[in-house]
């Protein structure tokens, strides 16, 4: 067996990730992001009940419904609540769950909102229990208690809140508390984007940056972006590069497919890691079943990681299933991956197992 270190990755440093990091907010993010609704691409079931929502609440010249977004990473929530903020003509603190590590920093967030403004937390479902519970009454009654002193001398001092609108965003909405989730009048969830929603954003982002691209340029980044704005966006840029040096500067299919194809980026948007990742479980575990623990310990990376960063973009396109015994990789992997397969069945489950003996039954 190979060396399980061979299979350790940067997840973080992948150009397909949809994990957000500082770089982009300093290179040019920002600058790319939609300030209204009619600018933002896609969404339009969330993006036309949020109008609904918005228009009475200003008609009512009442405070937003709390707001909850779920979905997967880079589809725009963080955008999406800085959209709400700008439509409701209110300022917008934002934080997120680990940065909220005691009761006095959320009560220090919250005593200084202004009447109506909105407080957006990134990754809500990771609030410390202690935290979560300060937010019931304020989310219910804009009412917070400080505790003043300690043990039997401890009294409680009840502050008056200005009206605010809570924005939670989280890619695990299951492991949000029941009670938490329920104080929220608005769920919306996002979904992924479709290749013509993202050849509209990659169009948008070229204006933008100034960088000529044709029809054909824009789709072929859209189609490899796994249905993420971020990585559409992320693709653009690093395509942009490639189309300088090798080419006239201007993005078409010809210079965008020999681009992604440097970086390793296939037509469905998989990249080495994905396909190594399938790859393990083909060699090692004959295709599946294999547990969670199980894999992450082959590839060195913790089950949280794999559930997060590999499954999703996996089992969307049907690369990958999950089965009472663990993880399978279909049909559908094996031929895209060009490996022969036979027919396998476990426990009367049939499923598509690799073989080393020139496919055979």
């Amino acid at each position: 067996m190979a060396d399980e270190n061979e299979f350790e990755y940067d997840f973080e440093s992948r150009i397909v990730s949809s994990s957000f990091s500082e770089a982009e907010d300093s290179e040019s993010e920002p600058g790319l992001r939609p300030r209204t609704l009619e600018e933002y691409v896609g969404q339009c079931k969330a993006k036309e009940n949020l109008r609904v929502y918005i228009d009475a609440a200003r008609q009512r010249g009442e405070v937003l419904d709390h707001v909850l977004l779920y979905g997967p990473p880079g589809l725009g929530k963080t955008t999406l609540a800085a959209i709400i903020a700008h439509e409701m003509g209110v300022n917008i603190r934002v934080t997120s769950g680990p940065a909220i590590e005691k009761s006095g920093d959320l009560v220090a967030l919250l005593t200084n909102l202004g009447e109506n403004d909105i407080l957006f937390i990134d990754e809500i479902h990771r609030l410390p229990k202690t935290v979560e519970e300060i937010l019931y009454p304020a989310m219910e009654d804009y009412v917070v208690d400080l505790i003043i002193g300690k043990g039997p001398a401890a009294r409680s001092i009840p502050l008056t809140l200005s009206k605010f609108t809570l924005i939670g965003a989280t890619t695990r909405a299951g492991q949000i508390s029941t009670p938490l989730r329920d104080r929220f009048g608005v769920v919306l969830k996002l979904e992924l984007y479709t290749v013509e929603e993202l050849t509209d954003i990659v169009r948008r982002s070229a204006g933008i940056l100034g960088i000529p691209i044709d029809e054909y340029g824009a789709k072929e980044i859209a189609a490899r972006s796994r249905g993420t704005p971020r990585i559409a966006n992320r693709l653009l840029k690093r395509v942009r590069d490639f189309a300088q040096v090798k080419g006239n500067g201007k993005i078409n299919r010809e210079i965008a497919d020999y681009a992604l194809t440097r970086l390793e980026i296939d037509r469905l948007g998989l990249d080495n890691v994905d396909r190594r990742m399938l790859e393990v479980i083909v060699r090692f575990y004959d295709g599946g079943p294999v547990g969670l623990e199980t894999l992450a310990a082959t590839v060195g990376e913790e089950a949280v990681t794999i559930e997060d960063v590999y499954e999703p973009y996996l089992m969307q396109i049907g690369f990958l299933s999950r089965t009472p015994r663990g993880r399978c990789v279909t049909r559908l992997a094996y031929e895209h991956l060009g490996l022969p397969y036979r027919e396998h069945t476990v426990s009367g489950v049939q499923l598509d197992i690799f073989s080393e003996k020139n496919g055979e039954e």
